[in-house]
């Protein structure tokens, strides 16, 4: 498949959409406080990279940098640390608020639980996540990951106490062996993709997601910023994005930025459903050997997609060597910027808008998603060097060389 660039605008819809209660500010501000309420817990940094922004013709350009989260190096965690707590917290006939990290570590809280394992498929970073969780509250889990993920992530899911292996499936088929072994052993299946039957846990996945966005959206008014004009945010199944999407619109309302949603050519489901807007998901399918590993998914969340649909402007599929790119600039910003060390999958939004404000091919685009001097865009780099061999492959070695590719 030739790698290009291709995108879909959404017209904003008026009158009823899909119901943002899950994200009102109260609701936001108690997932916040359970975050916070584990020893590990540092806000992670907004970077303002005033002098990139005007190397690229715009205004001004925010990267909320998460390689600092819990110190796993990616934002995954603070999906799967709110959903275990909440489940944890149900369980108990109680509430996520009364249910802080120590009085879920407690020797009485153990003793009514008793033993617990949660169960996931990931690339890498959510499993890290879940894993870790599971060790902090006392608890087990097992996780699998799809064919071609890296062997540092495995070892780092291992190191955290968790039972892994990378199988020989895509990353829909491992979600789906996860879900049988639940079924089969009573495990606790915790994914971000949702399906019929199976929401209530990648809801609070998706809240969880929400403490990254509201800690930008306090950041930037620390920097007397009132809202960003526009926000891009990478999708795998669109949980992150549509967390992030819902968000600042239960915030801004119809006045929300502009939000484009971004993803591989290789693995872009999010962006066929949105072309062919028939109210029908779209998967792909197939090995989806994209160098952004975290979003090679190929079926949307239901819940995620809904957001997107209603709240999001635009859909953009791009090349893969847009990511690379991305990891190259922030790693090496103009002089007085701070360098943001970016995985694949992090770096791909940057990446994607460099390429569009910098390939005069690309300036329809530019027009359409009305970027200029007056912009001021929010992106989010969810991940750090995850991958270190490859980082180091494509920041120095030149792998996915952009000139390659045009």
């Amino acid at each position: 498949m030739k790698e290009t660039f291709k995108m879909v605008q959404f017209e904003r819809k008026k009158g009823q959409k899909y119901p943002l209660g899950f994200f009102n500010i109260d609701i936001v501000k108690e997932v916040k406080s359970f975050h916070e309420s584990f020893p590990v817990y540092n806000e992670t940094p907004l970077r303002n990279m005033e002098n990139l922004a005007k190397e690229l013709g715009l205004g001004d350009i925010y990267v909320k940098d998460e390689s600092y989260r819990f110190g796993l190096n990616a934002f995954k965690v603070l999906g799967g640390s709110f959903a275990l707590g909440n489940y944890l917290a149900k369980r108990l006939n109680s509430s996520i608020a009364e249910m802080p990290y120590e009085k879920l570590i407690s020797e009485e809280v153990r003793k009514k639980l008793g033993d617990i394992v949660f169960v996931t498929a990931t690339d890498g970073n959510h499993g890290r996540g879940v894993a870790w969780t599971a060790k902090q509250l006392k608890q087990h889990s097992v996780v699998y990951m799809p064919k071609g993920s890296a062997k540092e992530r495995l070892d780092n899911i291992i190191a955290e106490g968790a039972e892994a292996s990378i199988t020989d499936l895509n990353y829909d088929e491992a979600v789906r062996l996860a879900n049988s072994m639940a079924e089969e052993k009573g495990w606790v299946m915790v994914q971000d993709t949702a399906w019929e039957g199976y929401e209530d846990i990648p809801t609070w996945i998706i809240q969880g997601y929400s403490t990254m966005g509201y800690e930008a959206y306090e950041q930037l008014k620390r920097l007397g910023e009132e809202k960003p004009t526009h926000i891009f945010l990478q999708a795998g199944v669109g949980s992150m994005a549509g967390a992030i999407t819902g968000l600042f619109s239960a915030i801004y309302g119809e006045d929300r930025p502009i939000i484009t949603i971004v993803e591989p050519n290789k693995a872009d489901c999010i962006y066929r459903t949105a072309e062919a807007d028939d109210g029908k998901l779209r998967f792909v399918t197939g090995d989806m050997n994209t160098i952004m590993a975290g979003l090679a998914c190929g079926e949307p969340c239901t819940i995620g997609w809904n957001i997107l649909k209603d709240y999001a402007d635009n859909f953009i599929s791009c090349p893969d060597y847009t990511a690379a790119e991305g990891m190259r600039i922030l790693g090496n910003p103009p002089k007085g910027d701070e360098r943001v060390i970016s995985g694949e999958s992090g770096a791909a939004t940057l990446g994607c808008v460099a390429e569009i404000m910098t390939n005069n091919n690309l300036a329809w685009m530019r027009e359409k998603l009305k970027l200029d001097e007056n912009s001021r865009v929010l992106f989010f780099s969810t991940e750090g060097d995850t991958d270190k061999e490859n980082y180091i492959d494509i920041v120095w070695n030149g792998k996915y060389s952009s000139y390659e590719k045009r």
